[in-house]
Parts: structure tokens; C-alpha cells; sequence
């Protein structure tokens, strides 16, 4: 399974330089090298932005696999990023309270 991911940003800002470098460390330690990345420059293709309704940069769009997914923000919320890509399953913790809960 290959990951499809584009990266929205906003020049080269130091918010856009923070999303580059915190996505590609993920991308290396946690997608094995088995994805695709395209940075898009909005203010080189506006239209792009716009045709996929990008409202703030920097905004990740996970394509494939699907279900299609965005994240906003420079990224560095690490387990953020892991739910928005569905690589990092359910906190243990809530499912426990809630077998708990179950058998009151």
C-alpha cells in the first residue's frame, strides 16, 4: 500500500519549512519509504489550491489510501499526524474506560 500525500504551503516560510521537515521525518520512520509526496507552492498554483478547497497552509492531504484526509497545521504534533494518516490505533486507554464502563 503506497501512501499519496501532498503537502500545501505558503512559500518558504518558516511554518512551511517546520511542515516539510517534521512530514519528511515521519514519512521516513513510520512510512518505510513505500509513499508519494508532492509539495505544492500555492503562490506558484493558486488554482490548485483552490480547485482543492485549501483554505490554510501548510495542509496535508492524504490521498490514498483512502478515506482522504486533512491535516492543517507545520505538523508537529506527531500523533496528530499518525490518527490523520490511520497509522496509529486507538488509545488503549479510552477503549479499557470504556469495558470498564460496560461492565457497571
Amino acid at each position: 500500500m503506497t501512501f499519496k500525500l501532498r503537502l500545501y504551503i505558503t512559500g518558504r516560510t518558516p511554518q512551511s519549512q517546520r511542515a516539510i521537515h517534521n512530514l519528511g521525518a515521519i514519512c521516513e520512520t513510520e512510512l518505510n519509504g513505500v509513499y508519494e509526496l508532492e509539495v505544492i507552492d500555492v503562490l506558484e498554483h493558486p488554482q490548485l489550491a483552490e480547485d482543492h478547497k485549501i483554505l490554510a497552509t501548510p495542509t496535508l492531504v492524504k490521498q490514498l489510501p483512502e478515506p482522504a484526509r486533512k491535516i492543517i497545521g507545520d505538523l508537529s504534533d506527531r500523533e496528530r499526524v499518525l490518527l490523520g494518516l490511520d497509522l496509529l490505533p486507538v488509545n488503549l486507554t479510552t477503549v479499557a474506560r470504556r469495558s470498564a464502563k460496560d461492565d457497571v
